[in-house]
């Protein structure tokens, strides 16, 4: 593992391959936090059932959720009354939003690079994406472009990822977590390679105000970030998300944004 410099069309390759090999060990894992049809934002557990933040009436809305994973939030999206479509780079996950669906009704489900949506231009009244997407390419510009072109006109789009400033701590859940070791400032994406050199994972990081302007220049209007406390009463941590660290330094953004 390293911090380098990696293309797009490398980040892709590898983080598919890795999403399609852990998608079973990561739904098993996580699956009973995040439920069948539920949508939560982030490790903190922000419910969308209570925050809102893609606005208090959903029903008849045409919504597309970028990097779905098992589609838990598009199914809950669904359950609201929304025309829910689910994307995912890896089929590997999407075969787990089929297993689900195998019970509880299908959903629409796309496998797509989140940077080259296969939809029309303004089809959508709302974009989504929960930790998926944005910091699995190297070009998370794209993204924010490509939300904002299939967007409709005061349409949403709402992304959750890692807080920024966690990228000058260790991603551990302990009392090492709460030391800074590197620059806020170094770009460079976590990269882990296999014997051979080549990437099998990669994470891309940006600074708070490289994504601001990130959803600036594609068109859209900024009008939240969300960094949700560490609510009382959770013990389970997920990686480097525990209740030590997040009493003390935020662990999830939750961008807002608004199509005009």
């Amino acid at each position: 593992m390293a911090r380098r410099h990696l293309s797009d069309s490398a980040t892709i390759r590898a983080n598919r391959g890795w999403w399609d090999a852990n998608a079973d060990d990561y739904q098993a894992e996580h699956g009973a936090f995040l439920g069948d049809d539920r949508f939560i934002w982030c490790p903190e557990g922000l419910d969308e059932a209570q925050a809102r933040l893609l606005g208090t009436e959903l029903a008849g809305k045409r919504v597309l959720e970028v990097g779905a994973g098992a589609a838990q939030c598009s199914r809950w999206l669904a359950a609201q009354g929304a025309h829910a479509v689910a994307s995912d780079l890896s089929f590997g996950q999407l075969a787990h939003a089929l297993r689900i669906d195998a019970a509880a009704g299908g959903l629409p489900l796309v496998q797509a690079d989140a940077t080259r949506l296969p939809f029309a231009d303004e089809v959508f009244d709302i974009v989504c994406s929960a930790y998926g997407a944005v910091p699995f390419v190297a070009d998370s510009a794209a993204v924010m472009r490509e939300a904002a072109r299939v967007l409709k006109p005061g349409g949403r789009w709402v992304f959750s990822v890692s807080h920024p400033i966690r990228w000058s701590f260790p991603d551990d859940p302990g009392e090492h977590g709460l030391t800074a070791r590197d620059s806020y400032f170094d770009r460079r994406p976590y990269v882990e390679f296999d014997d051979r050199g080549v990437a099998t994972y990669a994470e891309h990081h940006r600074t708070m105000g490289d994504r601001v302007r990130e959803i600036v220049a594609a068109g859209l209007r900024l009008v939240d970030v969300v960094e949700p406390e560490w609510p009382a009463g959770l013990t389970e941590a997920w990686g480097g998300w525990s209740p030590l660290r997040g009493r003390i330094i935020p662990g999830t953004a939750i961008f807002v944004t608004v199509k005009d």
